[in-house]
């Protein structure tokens, strides 16, 4: 989209897409990973205690909260009080706050799906409560958890409100996600139609086709994974 001018025919998404995999990705790397952990803790270790109640209200909260106070959470802190500019790990991280609570809502729901016998058996074979969970809970729940962590990324793909806050957008391809000012493909949706000319909205349509082709690419990638990793049951 360089010096291309808001009514000229032309330009592209590819800034966008670019910062749209970049943002999802990071958020993901952030999110995912402590999700998973704390669904473990809170079906595998925790019976009842008093940390893990204070972590299901907390997570319970997380689960209302609005994409801007995400936003203006993450610009208080980063921005403001540390001193950072816009780049698209702000908004990634952002995102990652409205990711986790449902990738800990989703696995934690799969892992008590688990069988109890499974558990029982590999523990009864000796084998210690940690390797039961990597080889077998884990294992055995793969289909439902990769589904809930696609079902996070496809809720955090569309959001503007962080991205404008943080992310700034621009019309420059930035391939550094960690400096200076990115674009996303919801916030160039929302910048196109905004400046409401013939070839600015017919830009703002094609990047929300392009928009809805991503997230449609990563439920096929998660499906196909659910179905690879999935446990094989003989006859």
């Amino acid at each position: 989209m360089n010096g291309v001018l808001d009514a000229e025919a032309g330009g592209g998404v590819y800034h966008a897409l670019l910062g749209t995999v970049e943002q999802v990705g990071i958020a993901t790397l952030i999110a995912a990973p402590i999700g998973l952990l704390t669904a473990v803790y809170l079906v595998e270790y925790a019976n009842g205690g008093k940390l893990a109640k204070a972590v299901t209200f907390f997570v319970d909260v997380m689960t209302g909260i609005p994409s801007i106070v995400a936003g203006l959470f993450v610009l208080a802190t980063w921005n403001l009080i540390l001193g950072f500019g816009p780049s698209g790990f702000a908004g990634a991280m952002a995102l990652a706050i409205l990711m986790m609570p449902v990738v800990v809502r989703s696995t934690e729901e799969m892992l008590k799906l688990v069988p109890n016998e499974l558990r029982e058996a590999s523990l009864a074979l000796g084998i210690p409560k940690w390797r039961t969970i990597l080889k077998v809970v884990l294992p055995t729940a793969i289909g439902g958890i990769t589904t809930g962590v696609m079902l996070a990324v496809a809720r955090i793909t569309g959001e503007t409100a962080p991205v404008l806050l943080l992310v700034f957008g621009t019309k420059l391809i930035n391939p550094n996600p960690f400096e200076g000012a990115q674009s996303s493909l919801p916030l160039y949706v929302y910048e196109q139609y905004a400046v409401g000319t013939d070839a600015a909205v017919a830009r703002a349509w094609a990047a929300a086709l392009v928009l809805i082709a991503f997230v449609m690419i990563l439920n096929l990638v998660a499906r196909g994974i659910a179905r690879w990793k999935a446990p094989k049951t003989g006859r």
